[in-house]
């Protein structure tokens, strides 16, 4: 058959002739065939599908009777093209629907004809004697399941074909690689396709005897060996199994096909059996015991037979059936073993129950009795193994478990109203177990989702009091927000269903929502955990108002926007509600809803911030035009939130972008469409139009433009990132781009009018040079994220080529970067080389192809010559380093090359093979070996050793010398003797950094290369031999076992891995063998001898093995997997040699390293579960080995294994359980090999306690403490029915005397996890019953356990409410009449605390009297003398100061007593205060300020760092409050006396001033300092120490201060605002410099420090306007700097001070001297320095000051003093002004690119110089207006229009300025 081209061109040649079709029709078919081109060229399949859609709507605007007017060679060629088509789309089932569905048309035309060509399509695959193919089973499936046609030809030929796959079941079936492999499967899949859908033909040569055909009798038996075993690959055997089941369901007689199904479910039998299928019999012999062969069967039997087979009996008995005594046992019995495919099992349990529904009726009749009445097994069966299974930690099992939960109790609801049972009692009794349950079970959730709809809202509510704050607790927690909000869902849903039986109104149903609901949304809403609030604004207020709309106003009528969490919950709220219902939120609360909109929006907080910008960008329906307001809200928000230094909030800002920005464009398309479609008369409409499409058309123009003002370098990296998200978003929305790699998102159709609509308004240019510029340069940007971003954006948006002098000037400099030792700059490269390709028109003259090397027909022959050239160039590289490493490493380092080549070859859209050819292919991989040995040769410091397989990999310190070596050579002196080095030389950084990068990215590289070859060859077309792969695999074997650097080992494991993963999948047995041969190699080298240490913890070896286990295909048993575990358990079990040198790797524990690498391996997943109770018995058993590496290596072995076995810790805020998801009890039903093993090792080491009580021995048992961290995570609280741990509670109660601290500390949690529910009770009244007992012969160790136990397992009941004051009776008696245990008499202080923390968790249970006398007890002892040093003892008086300071009466007494207290109790206490503990103490607030402030002195006088440190922060805390940023919490009082303020603050100023006492220390003092300085009356003082302090202030705000004494500047500043501007004797000099030290910390480059600044700037505002101190609220960074702004401008606009404030913001101007030092700054390092401040943005800050400065010189004649300094400035700064922007004209490109403009534009401080020259000249030019004494230094008319000039010169080369100086310039700005 001709190819699709072939026949394309015949069938254009055939010229339809204008007499035999019409114009119409041959036009039509010219396009058809057009489509059907395009979708052949297509390589995207969503293309493909497109372009076929397209096609078959062109054929059907054809009718049939023009169709019979072509002549039938014309037809003919169609239909073949068509079926060319179809084959060369054989993998695309749905493409080849739509060819299908093409030839159907030409089918009602010409049958015969059609039928013929696919007739002749599947000759080869009938009729010829070769046994069959990959390719033929493929076209065959293709044929059956996707051709009509083909079906029929199917029937025809149907025996011949079943003939040759029976033929082809005996060859693969022999031959394990191919049993095993596609070829297996795709057999298989046919023999299904066959049974489905040509059972009618199939039937007779199975059920009748005359008719019965050989063949099928032979693929029956090829079938069922597959099922039993002879094939590993569990995807197959799951398909034979459906084969077989449809086999079976073709009998057209349901005796028959019974009788077959209950034969087959002889699968179980351990011995061989006999298999009937009507007149067909096999032998079938079990080959396995994975009891997959059952789980196939059942699986198949309950897909594909029909109900009255699933009813039928056994043997003509009636009272059993297939459903319930054939499949359920083995059901039952797959899902309680513990398999690997344990998924399927509870899939096949699902199926079994849906089964059951369906046949429920005749069930029904014929049990005569309810099917799972409530004391039926069935029942009871299915309730265990669903209830067992919940939690299993397998993926998918519990998502089949929740589904099978769900069919079991709709089968006993219809049970029940069956058999009119009206009680059910199964409900309730299944919600008190769940009830019972802890919040944190997942489960639980899902359950109560299942039971409410039989239970009702109120009943399940009545009974679970606890849910709503259960649910809020679920909303804390990560892991639990879906299940916990599910669930919420389900309530309101339910209570709407229940509430609209009976007549309500909208409104009715929301209060009685609101009744039930409303506080647990507010509360959730304005909660203090930050994940409580997103998730309960993510989850439970959307399905709130899709089920309630009228919830929304309860909920806004109790919020306060000025109360804290109020705002964030108004947002979150409305625009909740307005994207659900589509509701208008402006008029909802009427005029103050804009008015918290704008609080909102101005807030400091992100999170409330974006919940506003959610509000405004929201809606329903995308044609829903943001209103004028809308946009101008939009226009002033956009710019204040540019460099939000959170990434979701750049990402959440995108998204809220892009949803305003559709909703811009499609409703000016619906306008523009409306526009059309109106009458000409209609003015008043057409110019409202014309208004919103000006006003939706200028805002994206706006915003379109907005972005280049900030790319520039020398901007901040989030400022760029954000305004890089925002064009993309632009982009996407507004151009008409169609991306195939997108299924949503795409540009509208008619998309093309509104950009034409904009494009007549002079406006949306997106796409011109001066913007690619911009681009052009963030390909340098020193971050992966900007280069990658606006990469991204050139090739997806911008022209398809590059103008000419760009190209050059880009490729130019691409090759210096590649030439780069920089790593960094390598990438930048090698990223720019890929924009160079697919940009350029074609390659540069150095970069043409060479005619010697030859390249497939299908590439691209410009990306062909520069990947030819990059070949080139790493040869070139390559050779260098060979001659002389150390200039390679300087001048042509190997990894930025060989980056970019795997950029431009790996990355492109063509086929890999296609661009290489086979001679590059072959140089490349001889080129990468040869690199890869000659680096290791390097590191080893002989060349030839790496290719030596015997000689061991060096050590570290041999590697250094080799280098060191090289270094020396290269500067051409010998080894250097003498004092050691101990930084590493620049020379060294070089070579070893060469190495090792270009190792790593060899590593990666190679393995995609391969990948990418072997995915683009057809199956037995492989270009790659087996000595090539062998070649490669030995390449990644020496990079793993002899490079020691992590870094290029772990870079090497993701191309091995992939490497691996395309040999596994190849259908060349050969090749899949490589990597099984490299993982015996591996596991050679690990269990052989080792002469040297082969690396830190075995690094490499272990991850050859893990990327070849990871690699292994999932879908087979992972027999590689379970040879590896089987070696790797066996070596590290083998005994250590007695005398082992410590210097060298022994195999054992080299075996254990490799065990943890692939216990934690994510590639491995959960299928290393399997081993994982033999590998935590291994890892604890080697805890006792002799030998130290073993003991380590097993520690860290078991804690990956429990990591991976638990699962991963559920992640939230405070107070979420820090116990695993997975309780004890399903713990060991997955594990129950570790039961026992665990619960003998806890009774030995409980064993080795019960000596005599006066026998003091320690036993150490080193897997003890493992065993009881293990049992400690697990989640307590489940209830244990079958009491099957009860067992392990004995020796763990009996562990409270272990002799080892940490032991009795981690046995108390261990019991926790271990005792159900109720057993709480019964535990601590032993417990507590063992501590009144003789004094004499007392266990201080057993006593000190015993309480630890009871203070845990008390916590736990008391926070579960499962204890009541009366089932403490006994534990309160007890515990009260050991009182003894606190006092003197009770001679060891940890027993004491702990029994002190008993009595505090039993506080609200005991009496008055009993705590007033312990308190009177403690405190005496807290004031007697300590007579000797006590351990322990310190630790319990700081217990004993927490006990009694929870009593007001008592925190009081031991505040008065502070001065005499000892040092450590004084330190107890100012913590206890810091700790936060007095926030819950308000009404002591005033007793702890007075008792500080009279001790500061004393406590400022002590030598104890700490402690003072300590007491100032204690101070602060108690005074301002424990955030200074929130102005609720300003100074209120001020208590010290007189005398005493003055010392204090001199004391204070004098280390500030000293930097005495570390940074910690300065920022307490610099705080207290401020706090100080508030309560200072003498006036002259005051300001004296006010000096000192701004002095102290404007040193500690440098960027370079530490960042804590950073922050407290900004503190101070809140701290002290207040009180300063209420009084009016604060120096205006004082006030300018706090405002000057706020604006410098608003650019700080920590968040903290900004936020706080940003506190200061509000308070300030506030407290200028008078508004009251509720009213206060803290606005954003970006906000807050021009209020200061606004202040500094206000009210010190005559001060000489204040511009020089200003002034000192604007960066220099001096451009010559900016590009002298640009020019002759060289690459004098590895590494760049970062910038101290990396935050600030100079250019930026200069556009905030310019209008101020405009301003003041506006105002230049109504001060004297003003006048004279502005200016002094001008004269100071008018000629180099000038001459900056005549030499700004000069450096100006002509009309080409120039490399050195291009380097100019990469500088930051030229972009910078470029801003404050402007601002300067800006400024000069206001003043040359305003001031006579100022125009003779310029003129402003030649001035404005230099400055003019050199904006639109700039402009045009890459350079865009932000909206102030550009609207300046022009003379737009309004000052």
């Amino acid at each position: 058959m001709l190819s699709f081209g072939e026949l394309m061109t015949r069938l254009q040649d055939c010229v339809i002739s204008e007499d035999q079709t019409s114009e119409e029709v041959s036009q039509t078919l010219k396009l058809f065939i057009g489509k059907l081109s395009e979708a052949s060229r297509n390589s995207i399949k969503r293309c493909k599908e497109r372009c076929l859609e397209e096609a078959v709507q062109l054929l059907r605007h054809i009718s049939e009777e023009q169709l019979h007017a072509l002549e039938e060679s014309q037809l003919q060629l169609l239909v073949r093209l068509l079926l060319s088509l179809q084959l060369e789309m054989i993998n695309i089932s749905t493409a080849c629907r739509k060819v299908d569905q093409m030839l159907l048309q030409l089918v009602k035309v010409n049958h015969n004809l059609v039928f013929k060509e696919t007739e002749h399509c599947l000759h080869n695959i009938f009729h010829t004697e070769q046994m069959l193919c990959f390719e033929d089973l493929q076209t065959a499936c293709m044929f059956l399941e996707d051709s009509t046609v083909g079906r029929e030809v199917w029937i025809e030929s149907r025996m011949s074909f079943l003939n040759k796959v029976s033929e082809l079941f005996v060859a693969v079936l022999q031959q394990e690689s191919l049993r095993d492999g596609q070829l297996c499967y795709l057999a298989v899949k046919v023999c299904l396709q066959i049974f489905q859908l040509l059972s009618s033909e199939v039937a007779p040569l199975v059920w009748e005897k005359e008719h019965v055909c050989p063949a099928v009798q032979n693929i029956l038996q090829a079938l069922m060996d597959i099922i039993l075993g002879q094939c590993s690959n569990r995807d197959t055997r799951l398909l034979a199994g459906t084969a077989v089941a449809m086999l079976i369901n073709s009998a057209p007689e349901s005796r028959a096909c019974a009788a077959a199904a209950w034969s087959l479910l002889q699968v179980s039998n351990s011995e061989p059996w006999l298999l009937s299928v009507g007149a067909l019999q096999v032998h079938c012999k079990p080959a396995g015991k994975d009891r997959v062969d059952r789980l196939v069967v059942c699986r198949g039997l309950l897909t594909c037979c029909r109900p009255p087979i699933h009813l039928s009996s056994h043997e003509d008995t009636t009272e059993t059936c297939l459903l319930l005594k054939g499949l359920f046992p083995l059901v039952y019995t797959l899902c309680e073993e513990k398999l690997d495919c344990h998924y399927f099992a509870f899939e096949v349990l699902t199926l079994w129950l849906k089964k059951v529904k369906e046949c429920l009726a005749e069930i029904w009749k014929m049990m005569g009795a309810p099917l799972l009445h409530d004391d039926s097994s069935l029942l009871q069966k299915l309730i265990h193994v669903i209830w067992t299974n919940a939690e299993s930690p397998v993926e998918g099992v519990s998502e089949s478990v929740r589904t099978a939960f769900g069919l079991l109790l709709d089968l006993y609801d219809m049970d029940c109203e069956h058999f009119c049972d009206t009680k059910k009692t199964l409900y309730l009794t299944l919600l008190e177990r769940m009830i019972k349950l802890p919040w944190e079970a997942k489960a639980k959730y899902h359950r109560l989702c299942a039971l409410l709809p039989y239970l009702g809202t109120d009943m399940v509510l009545d009974q679970y009091a606890e849910l709503p704050s259960h649910i809020l607790k679920c909303l804390s927690a990560n892991h639990l927000s879906p299940c916990g909000s599910e669930l919420y869902w389900c309530l309101i849903q339910q209570q709407r269903r229940e509430l609209c039986k009976a007549s309500h109104t909208e409104l009715d149903l929301a209060n009685q929502w609101a009744r039930r609901w409303q506080s647990v949304i507010h509360e959730a809403l304005t909660s203090d955990v930050a994940l409580l609030q997103n998730n309960s604004s993510t989850y439970l207020l959307p399905c709130t108002f899709q089920v309630f709309p009228s919830a929304v106003d309860p909920l806004l009528g109790s919020l306060d926007p000025f109360t804290p969490g109020h705002l964030y919950a108004w947002a979150c709220i409305l625009s909740s509600y307005r994207a659900v219902t589509g509701g208008f939120p402006w008029v909802l609360q009427g005029t103050s809803t804009f008015q918290t909109l704008k609080l909102a929006l101005g807030s400091a907080d992100d999170k409330v911030r974006l919940a506003a910008l959610n509000l405004l960008c929201c809606s329903p329906k995308t044609k829903d035009t943001p209103t004028a307001e809308e946009m101008s809200i939009m226009r002033r928000f956009i710019p204040q939130n540019l460099n939000c230094e959170s990434s979701p909030f750049r990402q959440h800002f995108q998204a809220g972008l892009k949803k305003f920005l559709v909703r811009i464009r499609d409703g000016c398309l619906a306008y523009i469409k409306g526009q059309k479609s109106k009458k000409k008369g209609d003015t008043k409409d057409s110019e409202t139009t014309e208004d919103a499409l000006g006003q939706g058309i200028g805002f994206v123009e706006w915003l379109g433009q907005l972005p280049y003002s900030y790319l520039a370098p020398g901007h901040s990296y989030q400022r760029k990132k954000t305004v890089l998200l925002l064009l993309s978003a632009v982009l996407e929305t507004c151009t008409d781009s169609w991306s195939p790699d997108k299924k949503k998102g795409q540009p509208p159709a008619n998309m093309g009018s509104l950009i034409g609509c904009a494009r007549q308004r002079g406006q949306w240019d997106f796409l011109c040079r001066t913007k690619q510029l911009v681009l052009i340069g963030c390909l340098e940007d020193s971050t992966n994220e900007i280069r990658e971003l606006s990469a991204g954006l050139l090739l997806r948006f911008f022209p398809p080529s590059f103008p000419d002098d760009i190209a050059a000037v880009l490729l130019m400099r691409t090759r210096q970067l590649l030439c780069s030792p920089r790593v960094q700059e390598g990438q930048m490269g090698a990223l720019m080389m890929k924009v160079a390709i697919y940009k350029s028109k074609e390659p540069p003259e150095d970069c043409r192809l060479n005619s010697d090397i030859s390249i497939g027909s299908g590439s691209i022959p410009k990306t062909s010559s520069m990947i030819e050239f990059l070949v080139t160039e790493l040869e070139e590289h390559y050779l260098t380093a060979k001659a002389d490493m150390m200039l390679a490493a300087r001048t042509k380092p190997i990894h930025g090359v060989l980056s970019a080549l795997q950029r431009c070859l790996l990355e492109a859209p063509s086929r890999v093979y296609d661009l290489l050819g086979h001679s590059l292919t072959m140089k490349v991989l001889v080129l990468v070996e040869n690199i890869s040995l000659l680096l290791l040769g390097i590191l080893y410091g002989d060349l030839d050793a790496p290719a030596n397989e015997k000689d061991a990999p060096p050590s570290f310190y041999d590697m250094g010398n080799a280098i060191s070596s090289l270094v020396a050579q290269a500067s051409g002196g010998g080894q250097v003797n003498g004092e050691e080095v101990v930084l590493l030389s620049e020379e060294h950084s070089l070579i070893l950094s060469c190495c090792w990068v270009s190792l790593k990215e060899i590593g990666i590289f190679l393995g995609t290369l391969v990948e990418k070859i072997l995915a683009g060859s057809k199956p037995d077309q492989c270009p790659l031999t087996k000595e090539d792969l062998m070649r490669a695999s030995k390449v990644f074997k020496n990079i793993l076992l002899k490079c020691r650097h992590w870094g290029a080992v772990e870079g090497c494991c993701v191309g091995f891995t992939r490497f691996c993963a395309s040999l596994f999948s190849s259908s060349n047995a050969e090749l899949r063998e490589i990597p099984a041969h490299m993982l015996k190699q591996g596991l050679q080298v690990l269990r052989s001898p080792r002469l040297t240490s082969v690396t830190r913890r075995a690094a490499g070896l272990p991850m050859l093995i893990l990327c070849v286990l990871s690699a292994e295909e999932a879908t087979k048993s992972r027999p590689l997997l379970a040879h590896s575990m089987q070696t790797l358990l066996e070596t590290a079990k083998t005994p250590v040699p007695e005398n082992w040198d410590q210097t060298l790797d022994l195999p054992q524990v080299c075996a254990v390293h490799t065990l943890q690498a692939l216990v934690r391996g994510s590639g491995l997943g959960a299928a290393v579960l399997q081993f994982a109770p033999s590998v935590a018995i291994l890892s604890l058993t080697l805890l006792s080995s002799a030998c130290w590496a073993m003991r380590n290596a097993a520690l860290q072995l078991y804690s990956s294994l429990c990591s991976r076995m638990l699962g991963q810790r559920p992640s939230g805020e405070e107070g979420v359980s820090a116990q695993h998801g997975l309780s004890p009890l399903a713990f060991f039903i997955h594990y129950p090999e570790l039961q026992t093993f665990l619960l003998g090792e806890l009774r030995g080491a409980a064993r080795d306690l019960q000596g005599p009580s006066n026998e003091a021995r320690l036993h150490l048992q080193p897997s003890l403490y493992p065993v009881l961290t293990l049992l400690a995570q697990l989640q307590p609280g489940v209830q244990d029915s079958t009491e099957t741990l009860s067992d392990f509670l004995p020796p763990l109660l009996q562990l409270s005397a272990s002799p080892i601290y940490s032991v009795r500390v981690i046995a108390s949690k261990a019991l926790v996890a271990m005792t159900p529910p109720s057993e709480y009770m019964t535990i601590l009244n032993k417990l507590a019953a063992q501590l009144y007992g003789p004094r004499e012969h007392i266990c201080h160790n057993r006593l000190h356990g015993q309480l630890l136990q009871i203070k845990a397992v008390l916590d736990r009941a008391l926070n579960t409410h499962s204890a009541t004051s009366a089932d403490l009776c006994e534990v309160l008696s007890n515990v009260d009449a050991s009182v003894w245990l606190v006092t003197e008499a009770q001679r060891c202080p940890p027993v004491r605390a702990a029994y002190l923390e008993v009595v505090d968790s039993l506080r609200e249970f005991f009496c008055e009297t009993f705590l007033s006398k312990l308190s009177e007890t403690l405190i005496y002892d807290l004031q007697k003398p300590q007579q000797q040093l006590q351990v322990g003892l310190s630790s319990f008086h700081h217990q004993v100061v927490h006990f009694l300071c929870a009593d007001p009466k008592w925190a009081c007494e031991i505040w008065d007593s502070f001065p005499a207290l000892s040092p450590d109790l004084r330190l107890s206490l100012v913590t206890l205060v810091v700790d936060g503990w007095y926030s819950q103490q308000t009404s002591l607030k005033e007793v702890m300020q007075r008792v500080l402030q009279t001790n500061l002195r004393r406590a400022l006088l002590s030598q104890n760092v700490e402690y003072r440190k300590t007491y100032l922060t204690a101070l602060v805390a108690v005074t301002v409050g424990s955030d200074s940023t929130s102005p609720q919490h300003l100074p209120q009082s001020a208590l010290l006396e007189e005398p005493v303020t003055p010392e204090c603050l001199d004391l204070l100023l004098n280390d500030l001033e000293e930097q005495r006492g570390g940074p910690e220390f300065l920022s307490q003092a610099l705080c207290a300092a401020s706090l100080l300085l508030s309560q200072l009356s003498d006036s002259s003082l005051k300001i004296s120490m006010l000096q000192r302090w701004c002095n102290v202030l404007e040193i500690q705000r440098s960027p370079d201060a530490p960042e804590v004494l950073r922050l407290a500047c900004a503190e101070a500043l809140c701290v002290a605002v207040d009180s300063l501007l209420r009084e009016n004797s604060t120096p205006p000099v004082i006030m300018i410099r706090l405002i000057s030290t706020g604006l410098y910390l608003l650019q700080d480059q920590n968040q903290q420090v900004r936020m706080k600044a940003a506190c200061f700037a509000s308070n300030m505002h506030h407290v200028k306007r008078g508004e009251p101190r509720r009213s206060v609220y803290v606005m954003q960074v970006n906000q807050a700097l021009p209020l200061l702004l606004d202040l500094l401008l206000e009210d010190f606009w005559d001060t000489t001070i204040t511009l020089d404030v200003l002034l000192c913001h604007l960066p220099q101007s001096d451009l010559r001297s900016v590009l002298n030092e640009a020019s002759e700054t060289a690459c004098s390092s590895l590494y760049e320095q970062d910038e101290a401040n990396v935050f600030s943005e100079p250019s930026v800050m200069s556009a905030h000051v310019l209008p101020y400065l405009l301003q003041m010189a506006e105002k230049y004649s109504e001060s004297s003093a003003l006048a004279q300094s502005l200016t002094a400035w001008a004269e100071d700064n008018a000629a180099q002004v000038l001459d900056s922007l005549c030499f700004c004209k000069e450096i100006q490109p002509a009309e080409t690119l120039t490399s050195e403009w291009l380097a100019l534009l990469r500088e930051p401080n030229f972009h910078n110089t470029l801003s404050g020259l402007l601002s300067r000249a800006i400024i000069l030019l206001q003043l040359s207006k305003t001031s006579d004494d100022v125009q003779h230094l310029c003129d402003s008319s030649s001035l404005h229009r230099s400055l003019q000039e050199v904006c639109s010169l700039l402009s045009q080369n890459g350079i865009h300025f932000p909206a102030t100086l550009t609207a300046t310039v022009a003379g737009e700005l309004l000052l």
